[in-house]
């Protein structure tokens, strides 16, 4: 009756539409069956807090032994059933026979070591702290102070002092080799230093004395500023205050520019060339206590030989480089990187032909040493064209014999200091004071 009562207020509406919509409403507002189980589920967890629920063990089923029997039978029948494989029909090949072998082989092998590594006691597989031997020291400090490049800058400082145009003073010579190594020794020391982490990812510098715990930090440090400070002291006190200036300088432009900017910018590999050049610099500025022209021409020819060195050694690391995260043109730009080692080759003939300008050489070194300039170029070329290690390889081994055959040349062809004193004293004044002083 109320449904007929409604339908009748309803009025205008059509009849079907309306029906729809009340059917919907009456649907909605109704109680489920679905939401009185729920509801009751909430009163029993909220009444009985101290219930939960409980897996039931999977009861067995109770077998028989008749099944038990029957089981038993079809197994003795499927097992007569099989026909044995005879092996004079189907004969198993070599290969296959020594193939299950090896595998069985490598299964006991892989068990064996497992077992093994199992049956290590804890105290065998955890860090042990390495104890430091007196005996081992020297030559764990060498490989701290890198002792390989520490012997090429004092070279090249070497080679600085002797191609100055002064008399050879043997106390000075000793005393500016010793600074410019003890600082070399503090340089590397300390980027060692910074580059634990770093060196920890590269298979070449894996096994640098603090990166396996040889030796401890603050020992590394000790020995830094044990090196660095008597070097410093001796160029500038025993040499002279500006060579002095230059080896701190070098020590600052090494550890503080260099070494953080292997991992922001290629740029590190032109301030690196610098730092190498700074040492024939020195020699120079220790001979004569004034930089000159020859200072930067030295300078010059050492900054450009070590864009085709280095450049051709990191070709050959670029994984080691990309695994330590360093930045390197090798890695982010191999174009430039074979460019630029081709340029600097270039640049070490032009360099060459400089020298008897300025006056340092007589005019057969650019002669000598065109040859030698014109095969590391070549090597230079050949790597810019192939990209290959092989290429690389032959450059960086050039590299290493260049320079010093290079060094030699050019001092070989040194213009002689009394010449030079002859040049700059035609009237012979400097005779004449040398006989004065002879006089009584």
């Amino acid at each position: 009756g109320l449904f007929v009562w409604r339908l009748k207020g309803a009025g205008t509406r059509p009849i079907p539409c309306h029906f729809v919509h009340l059917c919907r409403v009456t649907s909605d507002r109704l109680i489920t069956f679905q939401y009185f189980n729920f509801l009751k589920r909430m009163y029993v967890t909220q009444c009985n807090k101290d219930l939960s629920q409980r897996a039931k063990p999977k009861s067995d089923p109770v077998v028989s032994s008749f099944h038990e029997l029957q089981q038993l039978d079809q197994e003795k029948k499927v097992i007569h059933e099989i026909s044995p494989i005879s092996p004079v029909h189907q004969p198993w090949p070599e290969t296959s026979r020594r193939s299950e072998l090896r595998e069985v082989k490598s299964a006991a092998e892989t068990e064996a070591s497992v077992t093994s590594v199992r049956a290590e006691p804890k105290e065998d597989r955890q860090w042990k702290e390495m104890k430091l031997r007196l005996d081992e020291l020297p030559g764990i400090l060498a490989r701290l102070s890198k002792i390989k490049l520490t012997a090429l800058v004092v070279s090249t400082a070497s080679a600085g002092f002797a191609m100055a145009p002064v008399p050879f003073d043997l106390t000075c010579f000793l005393l500016a080799s010793l600074g410019t190594g003890l600082a070399s020794c503090a340089a590397n020391s300390i980027n060692q230093f910074f580059e634990v982490p770093f060196d920890s990812n590269m298979n070449r510098t894996k096994n640098r004395p603090l990166v396996r715990g040889q030796i401890s930090p603050l020992l590394a440090v000790c020995f830094a500023a044990s090196c660095g400070v008597p070097g410093i002291a001796l160029l500038t006190l025993g040499v002279n205050p500006l060579t002095g200036a230059l080896g701190a300088f070098n020590i600052f432009l090494y550890t503080c520019c260099y070494t953080p900017m292997k991992r922001m910018s290629i740029a590190n590999t032109w301030v690196g060339a610098v730092v190498g050049a700074i040492p024939p610099v020195m020699g120079w500025t220790a001979a004569t206590g004034s930089l000159d022209a020859g200072a930067l021409l030295l300078g010059g020819i050492l900054y450009s030989w070590q864009f085709p060195h280095f450049n051709a050694l990191s070709w050959g690391l670029r994984e080691d480089y990309s695994r330590g995260g360093y930045c390197m043109m090798s890695v982010t730009h191999p174009g430039l990187c074979r460019r630029v080692a081709l340029r600097h080759c270039l640049a070490l003939i032009g360099l060459c032909a400089v020298a008897p300008v300025l006056d340092i050489t007589t005019w057969t070194f650019p002669i000598i040493s065109l040859p030698i300039n014109l095969y590391i170029s070549y090597l230079g070329f050949r790597f810019y064209r192939d990209a290959d290690r092989s290429s690389s390889r032959k450059l960086f081994f050039c590299s290493l014999w260049h320079l010093p055959m290079l060094l030699l040349v050019m001092f070989t062809c040194k213009k002689s200091v009394l010449g030079k004193e002859d040049k700059n004293d035609p009237l012979g004044e400097s005779h004449g004071r040398a006989m004065e002083i002879r006089l009584p």
